[in-house]
């Protein structure tokens, strides 16, 4: 990390509300959690005395999740870890790094950190981009804030075409799960980062990894903290990974009640396709704070879009329970 940087890299803002009260549509994580979870947390609890061992467990469980062997796999305290320690491994001052925009406004801040030079490129051009000046380009799939998935052809011809030019393709997989798409994991000159934030819903355990191989699986092995997940957030993170219905169950109620509420939304909006576990839209001629007061109003929290670059009347919401759409759907029906 560049300690210049440091002094000049302001923070990012994201969804999330800490008010129990309130119903969140402005963080897309799942509104439900595997069966089990809390009797695996304190079962490894009570052997946390101990630092953790290899994550051997963690490990194959990843890496029958995605794909690849489970020596490409590292164990990263989230999904934004993996990144970091990606863009750590690949990127050095003055790097030109190419990132998607609109998009998650954590790959230019953590590019920033590195003394790197991010480079914007509308994320629906960018598996066409040349790949020749850049150090590192980062891929989103889907797409955060927009939600549509990268075309699984495509993005390997891209992989390719950053291999020749040794440009470091960087995939955040965070919302993949939600689809039935095979993961990066274990394509040459690949850091693939996961996140289990999303279709577990467990966000405060931060759990997440990294996959790649050769060269940069070595790096980022050698880069990583040591001990770098808990032991609880560890077990809890194989168990989850390994609950292949939930997973199922999940994305049949996502795809469900995503159609369901972008043909309603529709009725008003501008509404986005997505292969994710949220909806973009565009609030036309209303004023974006409307439309978010509209739904705070009725106990519902929105994420205000305008945050991300490129986009200046844009709202977000996640897709959760059939019961909770239906609130989040008559509190926007008058806007």
């Amino acid at each position: 990390m560049d300690p210049e940087a440091v002094e000049t890299v302001g923070r990012v803002p994201h969804g999330g509300v800490d008010d129990p009260t309130v119903l969140d549509f402005s963080a897309n994580t799942n509104p439900e959690r595997p069966p089990g979870v809390v009797g695996v947390y304190d079962a490894a609890l009570s052997v946390a005395r101990r630092y953790p061992s290899d994550y051997c467990e963690f490990r194959t469980a990843a890496a029958e999740t995605v794909g690849c062997e489970p020596r490409s796999v590292i164990p990263t305290p989230g999904g934004l870890a993996a990144i970091r320690l990606a863009l750590s491994v690949t990127v050095r001052p003055g790097d030109r790094v190419l990132i998607p925009a609109p998009s998650f406004g954590e790959y230019a801040r953590e590019v920033r950190l590195q003394g790197g030079d991010p480079r914007f490129l509308h994320h629906d051009e960018l598996l066409d981009a040349d790949p020749v000046d850049y150090a590192a380009v980062v891929v989103c799939t889907p797409n955060n804030p927009t939600g549509e998935a990268a075309d699984p052809d495509r993005l390997r011809s891209f992989a390719a075409r950053c291999r020749e030019t040794d440009t470091t393709l960087l995939v955040d997989e965070a919302f993949l799960d939600f689809t039935s798409l095979s993961s990066m994991a274990g394509e040459p000159g690949v850091v693939v980062a996961r996140s289990l934030t999303k279709m577990y819903g467990l966000p405060g355990l931060r759990v997440g990894f990294a996959a790649a191989t050769g060269d940069l699986r070595e790096r980022l092995d050698t880069a990583r903290m040591a001990w770098s997940l808990g032991t609880p957030a560890a077990a809890v993170g194989a168990h989850c990974l390994e609950q292949t219905e939930f997973v199922e169950q999940t994305r049949e109620r996502v795809e469900r009640e995503r159609e369901r509420m972008r043909a309603a939304l529709s009725r008003q909006f501008d509404v986005y396709p997505s292969d994710a576990p949220y909806l973009l839209f565009d609030v036309g001629r209303r004023e974006v704070s409307d439309v978010v007061d509209a739904a705070r109003a009725e106990g519902i929290a929105v994420r205000d879009a305008t945050t991300f670059r490129g986009l200046d009347s844009h709202v977000r919401v996640a897709v959760k329970r059939e019961r909770e759409n239906d609130r989040l759907l008559d509190a926007l029906a008058d806007v």
